[in-house]
């Protein structure tokens, strides 16, 4: 090899290793502070039983598990990609499960969250009796199954594949790459306008019960108004969490069409406003707007040992 030769090399490597560390950093450093944030929330939800036992609370805390387990697994798949790793099909279909399986779960919690709201507020007699941890425990238990059995299903489409989960994949990671048949992309297109619609038509069914018993004389006032303040970011939760449907087509709608570089700069951004925030936007709502937790995620994220409450 000539010097010159030698010196391409040495820069081009270079050049790489530049690369991959600045892009890295782009998206590590925001995942490790809301990651940061998600779990002193859900420590802070565990260190009071006036948390510990509450429904919503509850419901928050899975929510929590959620969106946190989802933004894990997709920053390793994020590194692995940037950092040009290729995997088997069968280690690569794992780790998407996994993400498909958390990223499912997040609306179905809003779900259940709003309608607590709905009881709370149109039948505040009978909140107490419905709204039980029994209860919130089979509602958790069918969002988790039923996201389960929606990953089942998928993993059906593989059958007629032999021997794949030894097989190199030509392309990095992802939930798109990985699933060679095109069945199942229409399978999701059409679980995913399927779930957005009932969850969308039953928030949106919350709120205007919340809206109508807000202007009966017998309805406390600052409760339905927090109630409807509540439903509303539901809604925008509700958006954001399934936000990440659009991640991929933009990304293969932009491919074609600019360069590798801009492609590239405009994918971390992306990747950092349709995935790592919405998952994080959680604990900076609830966490910041209840009374309630307030004080308690300041305690800890303060690291202060005198009880709040």
């Amino acid at each position: 090899m000539s010097s010159s030769q030698f010196n391409n090399t040495i820069e081009q490597q270079y050049s790489n290793s530049l690369e991959i560390f600045v892009f890295s950093l782009l998206s590590t450093v925001p995942a490790c502070l809301f990651l940061f944030i998600n779990g002193t929330l859900m420590f802070s939800l565990r260190s009071k039983p006036v948390l510990r036992y509450t429904c919503r609370y509850i419901l928050l805390y899975n929510l929590l598990v959620a969106d946190t387990a989802q933004l894990v697994v997709t920053q390793v798949l994020s590194l692995l990609a940037i950092s040009r790793v290729k995997l088997t099909y069968g280690v690569c279909g794992t780790i998407t499960t996994i993400a498909n399986l958390t990223s499912g779960i997040s609306p179905l919690i809003l779900v259940v969250m709003s309608l607590e709201r709905y009881v709370a507020v149109c039948y505040p007699l009978r909140h107490a009796s419905i709204i039980t941890i029994k209860n919130t425990a089979v509602a958790i238990i069918a969002t988790w199954t039923v996201s389960s059995l929606n990953n089942v299903t998928r993993n059906l489409f593989l059958l007629e594949f032999e021997n794949l989960g030894s097989v190199m994949m030509k392309d990095f990671c992802s939930d798109v790459a990985w699933f060679p048949n095109s069945l199942c992309e229409y399978y999701d297109k059409v679980y995913t306008a399927f779930v957005f619609i009932s969850a969308g038509l039953t928030v949106i069914f919350s709120y205007a019960g919340v809206v109508i018993a807000a202007n009966s004389a017998s309805t406390d006032k600052a409760s339905a108004l927090k109630a409807r303040k509540t439903l509303l970011l539901h809604i925008i939760q509700l958006g954001l969490s399934l936000s990440y449907t659009i991640y991929y087509p933009l990304l293969i709608a932009l491919a074609g069409s600019v360069k590798r570089v801009v492609f590239v700069w405009v994918q971390r951004v992306f990747y950092v406003f349709i995935i790592i925030l919405p998952r994080c936007l959680t604990s900076l709502i609830y966490g910041l707007r209840d009374k309630t937790i307030r004080p308690v995620l300041l305690q800890h994220l303060c690291c202060k040992r005198k009880s709040l409450i």
